[in-house]
């Protein structure tokens, strides 16, 4: 049928000549996409590194490496191509192509197809027993056995060899084995029979009904000795013994099986079509409690997990790798590489406590467990990463107790985040694993100052901003930034630095809006982050002139500008510009020995920042009169808050006749 095993001898070789493979890091598990519309069958050719996925559908048997990625495809004349089976020392390759009532024979040294036995109707499985080629075929009420004489020139074919079942039988053999196990597809009650092949012939020697319902898939195991089945229902994987066919055990997966592989140590591999369960189940010889499970998780668009394919299961011979294909609800079609799957996966899991205090003992909990318990004494490697030592520092090992529980101590010396790292390095029958978990130990909260909070400068002034910084551990550097007022002018880092000796960074700041200045300390391992920070003022840059007077002269304690009564005066008014900013204008008369203002009014800047009132009317009756303007920007009042209330000179004038 298909996912053959090495000869022992084959196999020797192999694990001789994967000894460096062997000692470098194991590799992750992988999954890469399969140019494929159907899935008939998988086999795994250790020797040359590639595994053999056929397509039905499309005709044709896809090649990839052993991380899943392509590198063929076979597609010559090989139109309804299902079962796969590759020779003991993996040099052949054949492949029962149902539509043209052939088996393709190739070399997978080239991967080119070197000859083509015509044999029976519609060959669905193979299986190599009792030296012999066998292969199950026959369509709807007219299934039978066949075999091809390999030891003959002509490659002999004889059919007929039992034509008692439905439909074209599935077929498994262990390597080098004389018995021939059949099974009917999708039949419920399944038949399922075993057969002594040794002369030739195939023999029945016990046949049975009782291997559930729906069959999926079946293996023979490497000593010969059962045969495990996949059928949809019971749910889990039947084991019947191929001398009888009486049940001899079970592997417990889950509902509606459909796959089983096993690897040439008796590691069984269990599937099962399921969107809410464990796709792929793990068991050592005889046990019927999974070492490990595998859940596949959704590779496309839509909705569900991606499910494993009927007898979509093969190892790879020396037993580290178990390839799976799968396919998703856009009918995408997987392979995915499994990296021994036959360790127990290892959990380990750490518990410290939320907050400590630096330089004071702490302790550290956990527990290291696998589906195959680690043994008391376990060591588990622990790593401190901490501000100290952010490439972590090697405490002394824990070690687990009974039920894999742990404990340590220790003072950090470092505060800030502190995370504990517990792992377990693996071994021949566990997978790798580690925890973690942090603690926030304490830290002093270090004195920082920025001078000149509330001062409020002219527009433009340098103004130069010192921080102060106190006692810390080791870092002695300070960040200062400068945030203008306004969103369209970024918060800016002005300068970076250590500190002097007394502890003081200085920059110097032109102010042409309020802003914020902000000391920034980014803590050491015993003194926590801090910043301060220093809010100033900037006025707005204001003058204002007069136009249209005749003269000016110093009078009532100022100069005043003269206007003819006939003459309006302009009033022009510069200001530092901001968007949509208005300079508050306002005028004033002098009588009865004080100033009388009118209702100020807002008038909006220019681009330029310039605004000009007119003083227009009727001037007679103001002849000898006294008046004064003044241009203000007032915070908030003149459509903007990026600047500090400023107020203009007062400008006084008079009319004459």
């Amino acid at each position: 049928m298909r996912k053959r095993s090495l000869t022992a001898a084959t196999a020797l070789a192999v694990l001789i000549g994967s000894a460096a493979l062997a000692a470098a890091p194991a590799f992750a598990d992988s999954s890469a996409v399969l140019p494929v519309r159907q899935t008939g069958d998988i086999v795994v050719d250790a020797v040359h590194q590639q595994v053999f996925v056929s397509d039905p559908l499309n005709g044709k048997i896809v090649v990839t490496d052993f991380a899943g990625q392509v590198v063929k495809q076979l597609t010559t004349r090989l139109s309804g191509v299902h079962g796969l089976e590759l020779s003991a020392d993996s040099g052949t390759l054949y492949a029962a192509v149902q539509d043209l009532d052939a088996i393709a024979v190739f070399d997978t040294a080239t991967d080119t197809e070197t000859t083509r036995y015509e044999v029976g109707d519609k060959p669905l499985s193979i299986a190599l027993a009792g030296g012999r080629l066998w292969f199950g075929y026959g369509g709807a009420a007219a299934g039978d056995l066949g075999s091809v004489d390999l030891t003959s020139e002509d490659h002999k074919v004889t059919l007929g060899q039992d034509g008692d079942w439905y439909a074209a039988p599935l077929l498994d053999a262990a390597p080098g084995s004389d018995t021939l196990v059949a099974g009917a597809l999708g039949q419920s009650p399944v038949e399922l029979a075993s057969y002594d092949v040794s002369s030739g012939t195939a023999v029945k020697r016990a046949s049975t009904r009782e291997a559930g319902s729906n069959l999926g898939d079946l293996q023979v195991t490497p000593d010969g000795k059962d045969v495990v089945v996949a059928s949809g229902a019971p749910y889990y994987q039947q084991v019947f013994r191929t001398a009888d066919l009486n049940e001899d055990g079970k592997y417990v997966t889950d509902a509606y099986p459909n796959s089983v592989a096993v690897a040439p140590d008796g590691t069984v591999a269990g599937g099962i079509d399921g969107s809410y369960d464990p796709d792929v189940y793990i068991f050592r010889p005889g046990s019927s409690e999974a070492v490990r499970s595998y859940d596949f998780p959704n590779t496309g668009t839509g909705s569900g997990s991606d499910l494993l394919v009927r007898a979509g299961l093969a190892w790879a011979p020396d037993g580290s790798r178990l390839f799976a294909v799968t396919r998703n609800s856009q009918d995408v079609v997987s392979l995915r590489v499994l990296t021994a799957p036959a360790k127990a996966a290892t959990t380990v899991t750490v518990d410290a406590p939320a907050t400590a205090t630096r330089a004071k003992q702490l302790t550290v909990k956990g527990r290291a467990t696998a589906t195959a318990a680690l043994p008391a004494g376990t060591e588990l490697t622990v790593t401190r990463t901490d501000l100290e030592s952010p490439k972590g520092k090697a405490l002394p090992a824990a070690v687990t107790g009974a039920d894999g529980t742990f404990s340590f101590t220790d003072t950090p010396p470092a505060g800030g985040k502190v995370e504990y790292t517990v792992a377990y390095a693996g071994d021949a029958g566990h997978t790798a694993g580690s925890g973690s978990d942090s603690v926030d130990v304490s830290r002093a909260k270090p004195a920082l100052t920025v001078d000149n909070n509330g001062k409020v400068y002219a527009y433009g002034k340098d103004v130069k901003f010192t921080a102060h910084l106190g006692k810390t551990y080791k870092n002695r550097t300070v960040e200062i930034w400068a945030d203008p007022f306004g969103s369209d002018k970024p918060n800016k880092l002005v300068k970076s630095g250590e500190v002097d000796a007394d502890g003081n960074l200085s920059v110097t700041v032109g102010l042409k809006r309020d802003a914020k200045i902000t000391a920034k300390f980014s803590g050491d391992s015993r003194f926590a982050s801090a910043s301060a920070s220093s809010t100033v003022g900037a006025k707005v840059g204001v003058s204002t002139s007069l136009s249209g007077h005749y003269k000016k002269k110093s009078t009532w304690g100022h100069t005043y500008y003269f206007f003819h009564k006939n003459r309006d005066p302009l009033v022009t008014t510069k200001m530092s510009y901001y968007r949509d900013r208005a300079q508050k204008f306002e005028f004033e008369t002098y009588y009865q020995g004080r100033w009388h203002s009118d209702e100020p009014a807002y008038f909006k800047l220019g681009s330029d920042g310039v605004s000009e009132v007119g003083i227009t009317g009727d001037h007679g009756g103001d002849v000898g009169r006294r008046f004064r303007v003044r241009s203000s920007y007032v915070n908030g009042a003149s459509g903007d808050t990026v600047n500090s209330t400023t107020h203009g000179a007062w400008k006084y004038f008079t009319f004459t006749k």
